[in-house]
């Protein structure tokens, strides 16, 4: 087992330098002019297998996996991550093959600084055909535009909100995260996590402008009210003006995914996470 693993790592490293490996969200993967579907986390109450199975019930199309969910219901103590089994990747592929689902993003993962370290999750995207990887890790930012390069996938910085507490914390500004990959490779940009914008008191269509180009994917979310304390609500109905964001993101030519991490409720939020889909395949071909 192990050894087949590791002959099919470095034999993908041999091939990543003549070949490009990322993936373009096709337009079939679209609803309402949107690759959307769910953060895994979303369902983080249950296995991967299951949030693969409920994705589709909600009526997504494709889906981002972090490091970590449960595999299966029969295997409970396994875990699906970037140091997955071959086995265990075929068997999530066929599940997503069989409920029609693409597998577009990972993460929120921390890429090591170093390059061993850093491949290991590059390996794994291409593996599983991915367009896309979010991270935080600015320290690694120089092994990650050669990977970004190497590989042709993309890497979206996330936001978590303003942290009063840690001033050294700057993922919340995307003025930070501009200044972090503005000079750097096109396929470097920003995870826009448009909830943890409005818990820090910003503007997620101010936020989106100043990253402008460089939005590579997005956590959508909408929420009851203005505050650090605010949960999801179903699109539509809370604070946040998606129909705004989602203009915003189609005047910019957005071509990423747009997850529905649906954080509130999470033992059962499959009703919530439908109508949030819902509400881009209504509203999303109007802008």
């Amino acid at each position: 087992m192990k050894k087949q693993f590791v002959y099919l790592a470095v034999a993908g490293s041999v091939l990543s330098g003549m070949t490009s490996f990322a993936a373009p969200i096709p337009d079939d993967c679209k609803t309402g002019g949107f690759a959307i579907g769910c953060q895994a986390w979303t369902f983080n109450h249950f296995t991967v297998m299951e949030a693969i199975d409920k994705t589709a019930a909600a009526g997504g199309k494709v889906i981002e996996f972090y490091p970590g969910q449960k595999y299966s219901a029969e295997q409970p103590n396994l875990k699906f991550d970037h140091n997955a089994t071959p086995e265990m990747i075929a068997a999530v592929q066929a599940r997503l093959k069989k409920d029609g689902i693409r597998a577009v993003n990972y993460g929120v993962v921390g890429i090591p600084n170093n390059e061993a370290g850093a491949r290991k999750i590059f390996e794994f995207a291409k593996q599983l055909g991915l367009y896309g990887i979010t991270t935080e890790s600015v320290e690694s930012i120089d092994v990650i535009e050669k990977l970004v390069k190497e590989y042709d996938i993309r890497v979206g910085f996330h936001d978590h909100p303003k942290r009063p507490q840690d001033p050294a914390y700057k993922m919340w500004d995307p003025n930070y995260i501009l200044s972090v990959v503005k000079d750097r490779d096109a396929r470097i940009g920003s995870c826009a996590d448009t909830g943890h914008w409005v818990r820090s008191g910003l503007n997620p269509v101010d936020c989106l402008t100043i990253l402008q180009g460089r939005i590579i994917s997005s956590h959508l979310k909408d929420l009851n009210e203005k505050s650090p304390k605010a949960h999801d609500v179903p699109y539509g109905t809370g604070v946040s003006d998606v129909p705004a964001i989602l203009a915003e993101l189609k005047r910019q030519n957005f071509v990423g995914n747009v997850s529905v991490e649906y954080e509130y409720k999470m033992e059962d939020n499959l009703a919530e996470v439908t109508k949030c889909i819902d509400f881009v395949r209504s509203n999303g071909a109007k802008n």
